[in-house]
């Protein structure tokens, strides 16, 4: 069964940062796909739906973003689920915003949270769908920058790009990662 997993940092002083957008196309998707979330049997909250005859999980880590690599590993384990079963959903700084790009596996490409991931794993071989967060930011205030909100006109953008990635997610669950790929890239 397809597991979908949003990564992002837990409470709210991280709620609607650039970080965290993985979260917000969970929290879209379930909404989208009317489940509930709720506590899972390790540290991350999940829910179960059903998209076009295809059972799915949905997932959000409650640890910090740099320690995602426990819950996935810990999900996974739970639901006897491959990693290359498993769309890892996340920001990256190397895309400009509204942009999404899907890849079948690969290095961490400098994500903390997908380096977690890959070394708990022990594979880099899982489906991930990258969401642009853009770089406009001085040298050296990359913290700052993955951390602040979006501004008011990238929140218009970034609504439009959510609904993208979902799309390409519900191509993953039908047909996989290569369509998914072939459709959104």
């Amino acid at each position: 069964m397809p597991v979908i997993i949003g990564l992002g940092n837990p409470g709210r002083k991280y709620a609607g940062t650039r970080h965290n957008i993985g979260f917000r196309f969970i929290d879209t998707l379930a909404e989208t796909m009317s489940v509930r979330m709720g506590p899972g049997k390790g540290p991350f909250h999940v829910g179960k739906g059903r998209h076009a005859g295809h059972n799915v999980y949905l997932a959000k880590p409650t640890t910090y973003m740099n320690n995602s690599g426990d819950a996935v590993q810990q999900l996974l384990n739970w639901y006897k689920e491959d990693a290359a079963n498993c769309l890892v959903c996340y920001d990256d700084l190397d895309l400009e915003i509204g942009t999404i790009r899907l890849r079948p596996g690969g290095s961490a490409g400098g994500h903390n949270g997908i380096k977690d991931i890959i070394q708990k794993l022990g594979t880099d071989a899982f489906p991930r769908l990258r969401i642009g967060i853009g770089n406009d930011f001085p040298r050296g205030q990359q913290v700052q920058y993955v951390l602040s909100p979006f501004s008011e006109e990238e929140q218009d953008i970034m609504i439009s790009t959510v609904d993208k990635a979902i799309d390409a997610s519900y191509t993953f669950v039908r047909d996989g990662i290569d369509e998914a790929m072939n459709n959104f890239n």
